[in-house]
């Protein structure tokens, strides 16, 4: 059998790349290691509940050709992402806003949360913020910083403030209004009945086999008395696991994920997501999921989502975009621009944090350059 396209990965950047082939006439092998087809966004019904196996995933975007697009696989719901934080038994609004201001301070204006968040910046002010606890000081202040973020940060990412460079708090959202929605884009929800089901309608007439990693493939393949060829591949792995981490191991978070089924609670906590700010509580966040489709189903599922440091085994779902890692994917990026016939791409492929929509928005511009 020969193939146009192998495409390493079930997930988003995958099922849209082999989607847009397939449409384009082109002949696809979809492979993935896991069992399950959409990646980390895969969802599975549970007790009548769409439950988020590797996490929360809300989709929200601005870009209209990709929401089109998405559109045309599921019907979203009106879901809003307003998450809860939780200090101690203290109880926040996310993103940073007036409710958040007016709960910490006992303020009612914009001025005077202003005032209250000049008057801490200049406690730590820097011009150009070294680090992440400068830069979030520098945004918010010291008193949401020590309560919001801190704890919370040094949790997710195994390394204090200081040590952690200031882009990842840049795209947090701090706003002067009493507004909850997390996200500004234009358009946002959930797919009803799960991302698995949209995913499925994505590869519809595509082959997929699962439980199959790139390197057994490739094995199996070459030694079997009739070896299926493929003119191109597409590769959404870890970029240092294709290259056996011949550079070295780039770095990565991980996290697991504890679920426990309530039957006979019907509300848990009363929101989709509460963050756990403080650093003495081990996990990030509780995710109750029937809240994601408005309390549909029976009991209730809630997941504890714990960070840990990436090893080999584990999932990697963060990567570490600091300067030793960035300068060690830059050398296999030189290697990945020289495989003859691979395109790599996902977050894993380039190492890059990657909301779903520009994930989708990068295999559509892949797609037409290549189709």
């Amino acid at each position: 059998m020969r193939y146009d396209y192998l495409i390493v990965g079930a997930g988003l950047f995958g099922a849209t790349f082999a989607r847009q082939a397939a449409d384009a006439g082109k002949k696809c092998l979809v492979i993935d290691k896991r069992d399950v087809i959409g990646g980390n966004v895969h969802t599975r019904e549970e007790h009548g509940i769409q439950v988020h196996k590797y996490g929360a995933h809300i989709f929200h975007t601005s870009d209209k050709r990709v929401w089109d697009y998405v559109s045309g696989f599921a019907e979203f719901n009106n879901f809003v992402n307003s998450p809860i934080a939780r200090y101690g038994e203290e109880l926040y609004n996310l993103p940073f806003n007036m409710n958040t201001f007016s709960k910490m301070w006992g303020i009612a204006t914009p001025e005077e949360a202003r005032k209250i968040i000049d008057e801490q910046k200049k406690e730590g002010y820097k011009e150009n913020p070294a680090n992440l606890e400068e830069q979030a000081i520098s945004l918010v202040g010291r008193d949401i910083y020590e309560k919001l973020i801190k704890g919370y940060t040094r949790k997710q990412w195994g390394r204090e403030c200081t040590e952690l460079p200031a882009f990842i708090i840049k795209r947090l959202p701090v706003r002067f209004t009493y507004d909850n929605n997390y996200f500004n884009d234009r358009y946002q929800g959930i797919p009803i009945g799960g991302y698995t089901a949209m995913v499925e309608r994505m590869l519809s007439g595509i082959e997929v086999r699962l439980g199959t990693s790139y390197e057994d493939f490739l094995e199996k393949n070459a030694v079997s008395e009739e070896p299926e060829s493929f003119s191109r591949v597409i590769y959404t792995g870890p970029v240092d696991e294709y290259f056996r981490h011949k550079l070295g191991y780039l770095e990565y978070r991980s996290l697991r994920f504890e679920e426990e089924y309530l039957p006979d609670c019907d509300n848990y906590q009363g929101n989709a997501a509460v963050n756990y700010t403080s650093a003495d509580v081990p996990y990030t966040r509780i995710i109750e999921h029937k809240h994601f489709e408005f309390g549909k189903g029976e009991g209730t599922v809630i997941t504890r989502e714990y960070p840990g440091e990436w090893k080999i085994g584990d999932e990697p779902y963060y990567p570490v975009n600091d300067d030793r890692n960035n300068e060690l994917y830059s050398k296999y990026k030189e290697l990945a621009d020289a495989e003859k016939d691979v395109i790599f791409g996902g977050r894993l492929g380039v190492y890059k944090y990657y909301d779903m929509d520009k994930v989708i928005a990068s295999a559509l511009d892949l797609a037409e350059k290549e189709l």
